[in-house]
């Protein structure tokens, strides 16, 4: 490639000691399928016959497992394994580039084995058709020389994280929002984790997750190839890895930055004088899907997409006020329903809008938005207000499955 930069051997910085020892040799296709890694002097015969060797987990065969899994597969990384208990959707499609239309309904992880072994057949991959939870995690986890953490949900990132430093092995995590990206090493021995960098998880509801608010659908393969170049580097022991390091990237101002990490001498989990010594009982209720405000307001509160539909089939006078963002509420709606945010809810902007002698009926897609705004209108004096649990998504799948689910 004309105008391509060259290194000359031995022109980089190897920070950390190689992660697995190399394999006894390769074949002829190895050599052959490889070749492009081979004549990178930095790579070379031993750096590939670590990647032969190397046992590396993939979390999630979603939005970053699967470029993910489809580079290190490419790779030639010997064993990858894969944890995913979901089942493809055709809402998956836009972002998750590991399955395809035939994959619909198909178990996520029996999917992405399927496509790694039509890239490489060479490599072994490993199964498990499961929720990662406290009863597994360390026995999955033991398995394996290097994690890659693709979830997209706070309870398990905190898992992922507390597992992996009991265990003594390092991570890499990647996180995606709309336009925005982090991704970042975490590594006990060599620097700090996770709790390191966010020692509490955000208060319930603050911040969305991706089938809430979006993601750029390419902004996965741009955060996950991150995730697979930092897995590289460990596994081969070239370069730099982002130990003690977080990049954040912004999508739309094409803008990268780098973020230095320190180990935090009061964590929780690695610090001097640790507080949390082995996995907790419920990560859920640690991050706390919604806030206690909220599971309070929603006791006696809380009605199904059928009963509402009972409701308004016998003329009952309901006030339907759907809190999702505009943008949601153009996909698909409620018929009868108000578009009210539930930041203007929150704010108190809008509780002048909520009429005194109607019934009101909040709903949002699955119902957890639905419950935090609950709360506030109870405390503002609408007593017999209530939510849909389920959301639109419950009135698409049990009321009218003409209407479409996102």
């Amino acid at each position: 490639m004309v105008g391509a930069p060259y290194r000359q051997p031995g022109e980089f910085t190897v920070s950390l000691p190689p992660l697995v020892e190399p394999a006894a040799q390769l074949s002829i296709d190895e050599i052959q399928r490889y070749s492009r890694h081979l004549i990178i002097p930095d790579v070379g015969m031993a750096g590939q016959k670590r990647l032969k060797n190397a046992k590396v987990l993939v979390v999630g065969a979603g939005g970053l497992g699967s470029p993910a899994l489809l580079y290190l597969a490419a790779a030639g990384v010997g064993t990858l394994g894969i944890v995913d208990f979901d089942t493809v959707d055709e809402s998956n499609l836009q972002r998750q580039i590991i399955h395809g239309v035939s994959d619909v309904g198909r178990p996520k992880a029996e999917s992405a084995a399927s496509s790694i072994r039509e890239i490489n057949p060479l490599v072994n991959v490993v199964v498990h058709n499961t929720a990662l939870d406290v009863d597994n995690v360390k026995e999955i986890f033991s398995q394996y020389d290097l994690i890659v953490d693709g979830t997209d949900n706070f309870a398990t990132r905190y898992m992922v994280n507390d597992a992996a430093v009991l265990l003594g092995k390092p991570y890499v995590w990647g996180s995606i929002y709309r336009f925005d990206g982090q991704a970042s090493v975490f590594w006990e021995e060599h620097g700090p984790c996770y709790r390191c960098l966010y020692p509490e998880p955000p208060p319930p509801g603050m911040v969305p997750s991706c089938a809430e608010g979006g993601v750029l659908g390419v902004l996965c393969a741009s955060i996950g190839s991150i995730q697979v170049n930092e897995a590289i580097k460990l596994i081969t022991g070239i370069g730099e890895p982002l130990v003690g390091k977080l990049i954040v990237y912004d999508a739309l101002e094409m803008e990268y930055r780098k973020i230095k990490v320190r180990k935090d001498p009061n964590c929780a989990l690695c610090g001097e004088n640790p507080t949390v010594t082995d996995l907790l009982e419920d990560y859920e209720d640690f991050c706390g899907a919604v806030s206690t405000e909220a599971q309070e307001a929603t006791l006696d509160a809380t009605i199904t997409a059928r009963e509402l539909k009972e409701w308004q089939d016998a003329g009952k006078d309901v006030f339907l006020v759907d809190v999702r963002e505009p943008a949601e509420y153009e996909i698909v709606s409620i018929p009868g329903a108000t578009l009210i945010p539930k930041g203007e809810i929150l704010s108190g902007e809008a509780l002048s809008r909520f009429p005194q002698d109607r019934q009101i009926v909040l709903h949002c897609k699955s119902g957890v938005r639905s419950a935090e705004a609950l709360a506030v209108i109870k405390s503002a004096g609408f007593k017999d207000a209530v939510h849909v649990q389920g959301g639109i998504v419950s009135w698409v799948n049990t009321v009218d499955p003409s209407l479409p689910s996102y």
